[in-house]
């Protein structure tokens, strides 16, 4: 893991003096024993990950994830996945696209078709357009990524049923919250929305989300 964003300090101060509930949610979460966004700098590890936990709780993709790192011996790199059979990841709860997309990642790894190195230098938009192109990666796994792995500051993942599930909560507002009021926090939390984003995630999660 790496450590805290340099912007985050920033980025607190910056979004409670816009938004009152943010301003009492960070308080909430800001014991010196509170996680919060760091990064692994392993983006396969990150995208098996993402792929993993599309479309079920966290609990259990949790469980999958073990028992993918497990039938991987613990080093989850393109080399260990690519000599998995289809039934060793299949074993491990995974459906069938699931697989079929951790196999496909771990040979445009190995061929270098997909190169992570460009993304440092993408835009927010360039680097999800060039992740959607991998199988199973569509823009809400891709925004994860550029949230987590490359600890991008300004993510706003309106797809992402935790995040709308806590603007609802928060801000008192029908579940699904209208498409024009989260565009209006968008702007209002900008260029740190994934600071919001942290704290409102934390707000209805007992355990902070990492990938």
């Amino acid at each position: 893991m790496t450590k805290v964003p340099k912007y985050w300090n920033k980025a607190k101060r910056h979004i409670s003096k816009k938004d009152k509930i943010m301003g009492k949610l960070i308080k909430i979460y800001q014991s010196p024993n509170e996680t919060i966004l760091t990064s692994r700098r392993d983006i396969f590890f990150s995208l098996c990950k993402s792929i993993i936990g599309q479309q079920i709780s966290v609990a259990a993709a949790n469980s999958v994830f073990l028992k993918f790192k497990k039938k991987c011996n613990n080093k989850i790199n393109a080399k260990k996945v690519s000599k998995l059979s289809f039934a060793q990841l299949k074993s491990c709860g995974l459906s069938r696209q699931k697989v079929l997309g951790i196999k496909s990642l771990a040979e445009r790894v190995l061929e270098k078709s997909f190169n992570p190195k460009l993304i440092e230098k993408m835009t927010d938009e360039e680097a999800i357009e060039y992740l959607s192109n991998l199988r199973q990666i569509g823009r809400w796994s891709a925004e994860m990524i550029l949230l987590f792995t490359y600890n991008r500051s300004d993510i706003w993942p309106v797809q992402d049923i935790g995040l709308l599930r806590a603007i609802s909560k928060n801000y008192k507002k029908k579940y699904l919250p209208p498409e024009k009021f989260v565009n209006l926090l968008q702007k209002r939390f900008s260029p740190y929305c994934s600071v919001a984003t942290w704290y409102l995630w934390r707000s209805i999660d007992p355990e902070p989300i990492q990938y």
